[in-house]
């Protein structure tokens, strides 16, 4: 696994190469620039590392908003990171007095003199620093007067898309599209939670559900509906529907997101686990009573089987 350093405990090594950013969902785009730094610091026998922020800077420059919904969470960074072969993943914390820092001193200062570069290896798009006047002529200035080099990644695209972390919010907020924000970050978007005490409808007419409770409170909960989802218990994953909504039949209030695991009998409550979105089957809608609920979550289940049975689940490695 990469090593999550914070910048206090980061070590110079001028033999580094190195990219900065934060990396939210560590998506198609981001895997790029990332397989860049990786290769690079193979062929210099150099350390790779991901310069990344925490929180996420939006959360510091713009406080009276309502704030940003993540795709991921700093560990879920770091492990995903790690799959790509990434030494060090060094984490600035991100506050107001960072954030009033120019570029140049960034770069100086925290990348050249505390952290250490031999290669910068830089997106095409990325701006940085106070009031974001950083660019990539900054990053090429800079290492000509330090001694380090710089090297840009083209934009990436996606079935003729630019992928980016604002596109893969909007398709899982707005659009609900699990499977559009798959292409894009690569890989089924994950929630993990808790499974609690629900109040047993489900059970009642013959989908037992697991009421799940996710204290990620950042991430992004995917626009109300049902899905089709991949749910991981003690390592093992298992094909489920998962329903994102308030219940209005019963006439609920708050939002629930209860799964219903398909020839599924164990007792879980207590237990941690991980969902995977892999499509949105419909919307979620008031029925008339019982039978016709009954009768829709049956189609839902053979629609999600159907689409389960060639969809498999992400496999973390942690669990080979």
């Amino acid at each position: 696994m990469s090593k999550l350093i914070m910048l206090d405990d980061a070590t110079r090594n001028s033999n580094t190469v190195l990219t900065v950013g934060t990396f939210d969902g560590v998506h198609e785009g981001h895997k790029v620039l990332i397989k860049a730094v990786v290769d690079r610091a193979n062929e210099l026998s150099a350390r790779s590392v991901i310069v990344t922020f925490d929180p996420h800077p939006r959360e510091i420059i713009n406080p009276g908003s309502d704030g940003i919904k993540l795709l991921s969470t700093l560990p879920e960074r770091c492990e995903l990171l790690a799959d790509l072969g990434i030494d060090e993943m060094i984490v600035i914390p991100f506050d107001r007095d960072f954030s009033l820092l120019s570029s140049e001193e960034f770069i100086r200062d925290i990348i050249y003199k505390k952290i250490g570069v031999r290669e910068f290896i830089i997106g095409y798009d990325h701006q940085f620093g106070k009031d974001r006047e950083g660019t990539i002529e900054t990053v090429r200035a800079l290492g000509e007067e330090l001694g380090f080099t710089a090297n840009v990644i083209s934009r990436q695209e996606v079935e003729n898309q630019t992928v980016s972390s604002t596109s893969i919010r909007k398709a899982l907020q707005e659009e609900g599209d699990a499977e559009k924000a798959a292409k894009f970050l690569g890989r089924y978007y994950i929630l993990h939670g808790t499974v609690v005490h629900g109040d047993k409808r489900g059970g009642k007419i013959g989908f037992p559900t697991a009421n799940i409770h996710t204290d990620q409170a950042k991430k992004i909960i995917p626009k109300i509906g049902v899905y089709a989802v991949w749910i991981r218990i003690d390592k093992t994953y298992h094909p489920a529907m998962m329903n994102i909504g308030k219940r209005p039949t019963f006439d609920g209030e708050d939002l629930t997101m209860e799964v219903h695991i398909f020839d599924f009998n164990d007792d879980v409550y207590g237990k941690e686990v991980q969902i995977q979105f892999v499509r949105r089957l419909r919307d979620e809608k008031k029925f008339s009573g019982i039978e016709e609920l009954k009768e829709q979550l049956e189609k839902d289940e053979d629609k999600a089987k159907k689409i389960l049975k060639s969809k498999r689940p992400n496999i973390a490695k942690q669990d080979n």
